[in-house]
């Protein structure tokens, strides 16, 4: 995958997915309203994501992200990362998977929850999935990824 900045109009979604791309890792993923100027639409895991907003299952697990985060925060999307296809969980339920983390201490509760509100690459990292908590991605967009996997 080349670096750069790739979008795609998403008519499902009403907005663009947007990827940015360094080296082989996508280092995020937002929905903009619009595409910058300078994005390409090119590139083959856009068409996956096409695919998969289309109603095609997709994990996404094979795609390397590049998760540039604390590392308390790192700890708990690996962990949403593993959440498949189709199902959806509970922030306790994301905790309880996360190493070295307490789903009754208020502290890592709150680490959770910022991470997943501060997730840099939703969709591949599927915050979605998590029932009771934030998202990377705008409110609406989330609502629309768990419609979509339901």
């Amino acid at each position: 995958m080349d670096a750069g900045i790739y979008a795609r109009e998403s008519s499902y979604l009403g907005r663009y997915v947007q990827l940015g791309v360094a080296g082989d890792r996508v280092i995020s993923v937002s929905f903009p309203e619009t595409a910058p100027t300078d994005a390409s639409t090119d590139n083959p895991l856009l068409d996956r994501v096409d695919d998969y907003l289309d109603g095609a299952p997709d994990d996404f697990d094979d795609v390397t992200v590049g998760l540039t985060v604390p590392t308390d925060h790192r700890a708990v999307l690996e962990s949403v990362r593993t959440v498949p296809y189709g199902e959806q969980i509970s922030l306790r339920r994301v905790l309880s998977m996360t190493p070295d983390v307490d789903a009754d201490d208020d502290d890592d509760v709150q680490t959770a929850r910022t991470a997943l509100a501060e997730n840099p690459v939703p969709l591949f990292v599927p915050d979605h999935r998590v029932s009771d908590g934030p998202s990377g991605a705008p409110r609406e967009v989330a609502d629309r990824l768990r419609q979509l996997e339901r």
